[in-house]
């Protein structure tokens, strides 16, 4: 297996992995980093134009941690896991300070927002350096090809399983960008986790799970997420005659932490107080998935008339600079 799983890989990856996306074939450790970052847990089609945008405005590292946080979030806004994004400008500022990207996986994943996989990815494309990247792509596909019937909701399966991932990378440095390339297109194009093309796999013949008909059933991971459920009831109050609303600043931690949206209150009583006399207007109400929670988002409309009680804290904001804001996407379509 330690012989000839990477040739074999390399070689496959070479004449048919992916090459044709935009941050395929670079060397450049800023554009390896910033698609890495967009890549997790969001789909090719849709970071391909977020990943153009960003380096249409910031082709530099150094002119990514000079821009405001503001201006950042804004270009990120409909993306979603807006940590990344936060994390991505302090890593800028962190690397721009350095005067670059440190050459070492080590080193990469001591900056903000960089794990070990992400900082290996970086070291091997970028730097030649030997050590498996080790994301849920690559977890399922070294979990088949050895046979590996740990459980990897265990830490310590999954640092055994990693380990066996290190002892399976090329003996030359040179084919490390191929060889990482490799992992994630098997990942994501023929081992994938329901009906995986193992006619078409290139280490088909390696495979420990299909030649023992247990590719199914691997790998093991029983720990299930608990997700939560909550409601909330939004204001979105139109001022007259030039249409501005009243938008707020998220706090800088939480879900949508820094992002610009419409208030938002506990109950509908809650709201009612703000404006209070005012007609408020149900709109659909929007169902929002994220990772941990499900949300239930009620939007109600209201015209400001000068109303008495205080509005909570925020600003108006006309139409024509919703663009600089950086807003969620449940408001973006929202207002669309």
């Amino acid at each position: 297996m330690n012989e000839d799983f990477a040739p074999l890989l390399v070689a496959w990856q070479r004449q048919h992995g992916r090459h044709g996306l935009p941050w395929h074939g670079t060397r450049d450790p800023y554009r390896v980093w910033l698609s890495e970052i967009m890549l997790q847990q969001t789909q090719v089609a849709t970071v391909r134009a977020y990943y153009l945008r960003f380096l249409a405005r910031f082709p530099t590292v150094g002119e990514l941690a000079a821009a405001p946080l503001d201006e950042v979030l804004a270009l990120w806004a409909g993306l979603g896991y807006y940590s990344r994004a936060r994390n991505l400008h302090a890593c800028a500022q962190a690397v721009a300070a350095l005067g670059g990207f440190p050459r070492t996986a080590a080193a990469l994943a001591e900056l903000p927002g960089i794990g070990p996989s992400t900082a290996r990815a970086i070291a091997a494309f970028c730097f030649d350096e030997r050590l498996s990247i080790f994301d849920g792509n690559v977890q399922r596909v070294l979990a088949r090809l050895l046979a590996f019937d740990e459980d990897l909701s265990g830490t310590r399966a999954v640092r055994a399983l990693w380990a066996q991932a290190d002892a399976l990378v090329p003996a030359r440095a040179a084919d490390m960008p191929a060889y990482t390339q490799g992992l994630m297109d098997l990942g994501a194009g023929l081992c994938t986790p329901r009906s995986p093309d193992c006619a078409a796999c290139p280490v088909a013949s390696l495979c420990q799970a299909r030649a023992q008909g247990r590719v199914g059933e691997l790998p093991r991971k029983t720990k299930k997420l608990k997700r939560g459920r909550r409601e909330s009831w939004w204001l979105w109050l139109r001022r007259e005659p030039d249409g501005a609303l009243w938008l707020q600043q998220r706090a800088a931690t939480g879900i949508w932490a820094g992002l610009w949206t419409l208030p938002l209150f506990d109950t509908e009583a809650d709201l009612q107080a703000v404006v209070p006399g005012a007609v408020l207007e149900p709109l659909p109400q929007i169902q929002h998935a994220l990772t941990h929670l499900d949300w239930c988002l009620h939007p109600r409309r209201a015209a400001w008339q000068g109303q008495a009680a205080p509005l909570p804290e925020g600003r108006w904001v006309a139409p024509a600079d919703w663009p600089a804001y950086g807003m969620p996407a449940p408001l973006q379509k929202l207002l669309a």
